[in-house]
């Protein structure tokens, strides 16, 4: 395992785009599957290879390409040039990004209209995103350097796959949503009656 460790820094300078991609999915998909157990179900593990067929086909792709496109357009860490590609990532490649989850996922999902979900949550999606997203990039885009942006993505996208998966199958979008079924379970736990 240390070796693997040791030897993660030289793949992704000499392979970024494929070792960046693999490493963005299987973050991801892990925040979907985590998702998935504390909902209390068995795991639907179906559904997280839907989750990793969009992020492989999609999103891990578009977030290394956009990076490397944003960097070239405003190259450099000066502040205005930091400043400027969060407002370009979150006008421009958030919206595409949200948008291509949720019509990826009806696709794969094999539902009739596949921007149903798109037209239900993308607005509440989109500003619950706005809460976060800005300052994972104002991070990413001023300490991280080009070779890892997308994999440090891919790490914060953990924490976001699990609140947009879980949008996806059963919330709306909001956090507020997140936050009712994390205050149920909680409430659900306190009630059960302890085993001796």
């Amino acid at each position: 395992m240390a070796g693997w460790w040791r030897a993660l820094p030289r793949a992704v300078r000499r392979y970024p785009w494929p070792t960046n991609v693999l490493l963005y999915a299987t973050l991801f998909s892990t925040g979907d599957a985590l998702q998935q157990r504390l909902q209390g179900g068995p795991s639907d593990w179906r559904q997280t290879r839907r989750v990793a067929t969009v992020v492989v086909v999609f999103h891990a792709n578009f977030n290394y390409a956009w990076l490397r496109l944003l960097e070239r357009a405003l190259p450099g860490r000066a502040p205005r040039t930091i400043l400027a590609k969060v407002v370009c990532d979150q006008t421009i490649g958030a919206p595409i990004a949200v948008s291509a989850f949720y019509a990826g996922m009806s696709i794969l999902q094999g539902k009739d209209d596949i921007f149903l979900d798109l037209k239900q949550k993308f607005w509440n999606t989109y500003k619950s995103g706005l809460m976060y997203w800005p300052f994972v990039q104002l991070t990413n885009f001023s300490l991280v350097p080009i070779h890892w942006r997308t994999a440090y993505t891919g790490l914060c996208g953990f924490v976001w796959a699990f609140f947009l998966c879980f949008s996806q199958q059963s919330g709306d979008g909001t956090l507020k949503s997140a936050f009712t079924f994390f205050r149920v379970k909680e409430a659900n736990a306190v009630e059960r009656p302890q085993e001796k």
